[in-house]
């Protein structure tokens, strides 16, 4: 195995690790802001309320992550009314587009996972809050999101891993993340091996990394709901 030229790219690789950091990051932020009041839209008891996230959700987890960027960054583009809009100077940007698909990916599984957890709440929490004469602003605000917040860890967690992977996709419209970096060492040096293999082993460490942050984060919120039931 020929190592030298995946040292030489080691500059190429950190930048594509830059590129897969900020664009994970961006996607986590803006589809957990995003997620949380659908969240609460979903656990709703009314129909017109719930019925349009739940089909929301119901769509985006039910199609493929590339088929939704494609759709973003390709697709748009052929309606004459896009092209025209405000917003076109935005979707003909790669990282734009990109960002955009993976947020609506990861805003769909956070919502249903908030949801989840927002169900699964002992009544009794509930109950007792309102007794103190708390009212439902402040039970949702001080009871409910916090509770099921630390409840949602251990599956948000997976998500982040996935959104993490997912982000792998951003090299088919042209961005140089970690992938697009390796298939541009591949394409100079035609050493496929070597520059997947370098590209999967920061995946892992980032994983893992990102894995023991997470197990670091049950510990400190979780732990104490676990022991308390």
């Amino acid at each position: 195995m020929n190592f030298e030229a995946i040292a030489q790219s080691w500059p190429l690789y950190l930048a594509g690790l830059a590129t897969t950091a900020w664009l994970l990051l961006a996607a986590l932020v803006i589809g957990g802001v995003a997620a949380l009041p659908l969240s609460l839209l979903r656990v709703a008891p009314q129909r017109w309320l719930h019925g349009p996230v739940w089909l929301f959700t119901y769509v985006i987890r039910g199609t493929p992550l590339l088929v939704q960027l494609f759709i973003i960054y390709y697709g748009l583009a052929q309606f004459a009314f896009v092209r025209e809009s405000f917003a076109w100077p935005w979707l003909q940007s790669a990282a734009f587009c990109a960002v955009l698909a993976f947020a609506i990916n990861t805003c769909a599984y956070t919502t249903e996972i908030l949801a989840g957890a927002i169900k699964a709440l002992p009544a009794g929490e509930i109950e007792a809050a309102r007794a103190f004469g708390m009212s439902r602003r402040v039970v949702l605000r001080r009871i409910v999101l916090p509770a099921a917040l630390r409840r949602s860890i251990p599956a948000y967690g997976n998500e982040v891993i996935l959104m993490l992977h997912g982000t792998s996709l951003a090299s088919v419209v042209t961005l140089l993340d970690l992938t697009g970096v390796a298939r541009e060492v591949n394409s100079r040096h035609y050493l496929p091996f070597e520059a997947f293999v370098t590209a999967g082993a920061i995946y892992l460490a980032v994983t893992l990394a990102l894995v023991g942050l997470l197990r670091l984060a049950e510990r400190r919120w979780l732990a104490p709901i676990t022991r308390h039931g």
